[in-house]
């Protein structure tokens, strides 16, 4: 008789487990140079997503209305989380879980935050590189300029919001996608992780929430894009759309924000109740 395999779904106390005693200890032990890689990689990959949803989302409210419209921008926007899963690279907002590991004792603090320092730098070059890339190919030139409009859109939007709007988003969104990345752990085939993707991502995306690394992408991009467009002032403003503004408005407070998210809200309340409390009854 063949041996049956076992398909069945982790659970979450075998994913806290592995995240907490595995994975997240050989991130922390991972060449620096192949984080870099890795991370850059990953910038890339969510501006793809990202992209596509600026393109698609450029003039989607004008036939399924606002909330539709929202929904299909987030379904598309997910193929970055499920690249950077499937394809494999490193995300500075998932790798927030590794938190898991230094409460475990099985990691140092300090080890963890040079990691996260040098993907979130590889983070950043990967999708300005991308944004860049694709500032170049003219492609926002599509539907009269609307791709383009709808870039700058989007970034005006986001650095013009105050501290606290930004860092509450950040803290919501990545709650969503490190949920994402530990469902996606539940899966034992691509099928299923695309699906345990799918879902959280494009609700953040729908809800408006705030991802630093996709506006790595979507910032850059409305900046290389404001003297090439012209608009409106009255319309839309665009004289607060500057690095400064990128780095201080946004990235930074977003960027609190997601590691609250991800490092709290998931990985210490799953460590706290799966793996601390079962190591206590040992």
């Amino acid at each position: 008789m063949e041996p049956v395999l076992n398909i069945d779904c982790k659970t979450p106390a075998n994913i806290a487990n592995t995240l907490s005693r595995t994975i997240c200890v050989q991130k922390t032990n991972t060449s620096n140079f192949r984080l870099a890689m890795l991370g850059i990689l990953a910038g890339a990959y969510i501006g793809f997503g990202a992209g596509l949803a600026t393109t698609v989302g450029s003039d989607a409210a004008k036939f399924l209305g606002l909330g539709l419209s929202r929904l299909v921008t987030g379904a598309v926007f997910s193929l970055g989380l499920m690249l950077v899963v499937i394809a494999g690279a490193e995300l500075f907002t998932g790798n927030n879980l590794m938190l898991m590991s230094v409460l475990d004792k099985r990691a140092h603090i300090i080890k963890m935050l040079q990691k996260w320092l040098l993907v979130f730098v590889a983070n950043f070059i990967g999708a300005v590189l991308l944004a860049y890339l694709y500032f170049e190919t003219n492609l926002w030139k599509m539907g009269d300029m609307a791709v383009g409009l709808n870039a700058l859109r989007i970034a005006v939007m986001k650095v013009s919001l105050t501290f606290g709007e930004a860092l509450t988003r950040g803290i919501l969104c990545n709650w969503l996608v490190c949920l994402a990345v530990w469902m996606a752990l539940a899966s034992r085939d691509v099928v299923g992780k695309l699906f345990a993707i799918f879902f959280p991502i494009m609700a953040f995306v729908a809800l408006g929430f705030e991802h630093s690394v996709a506006n790595m992408y979507f910032i850059p991009l409305g900046i290389f894009l404001k003297d090439m467009i012209i608009v409106d002032p009255k319309v839309l403003d665009l004289s607060n759309l500057t690095w400064g503004n990128f780095f201080f408005n946004n990235l930074l407070p977003v960027t609190i924000g997601n590691i609250i998210g991800g490092a709290f809200f998931v990985g210490l309340v799953y460590w706290t109740v799966y793996v601390r409390d079962t190591d206590k009854k040992q």
